[in-house]
């Protein structure tokens, strides 16, 4: 009976073994970064809160910061629709 110590791997299945575990470690590298990010984007969040700001209005004004321009438009026209629609303006 061969114990697991005692098997000698090939070339090839060294390699995708070597070739695996740093794909891992890369992703748990960058793991870690994406959350230092995340604890920096709370810190300003938190600070511009101090200041006085109103976080919420700073998130959508980001969130919308990322959208086309033509595509925040539209989607600015449809909200003013719906809200007249309501009686909300």
């Amino acid at each position: 009976m061969a114990t697991a110590a005692a098997v000698k791997e090939s070339p090839s299945t060294r390699f995708a073994k070597d070739q695996l575990k740093a794909f891992v470690e890369r992703i748990e590298r960058l793991e870690e970064e994406k959350k230092a990010i995340a604890d920096d984007v709370r810190d300003v969040y938190a600070e511009a809160k101090a200041t006085g700001y109103e976080v919420k209005a700073l998130r959508a004004i980001v969130r919308m910061r990322k959208q086309d321009k033509d595509a925040r438009q539209e989607y600015e026209t449809i909200l003013e629709t719906y809200m007249h629609a309501l009686g909300m303006v």
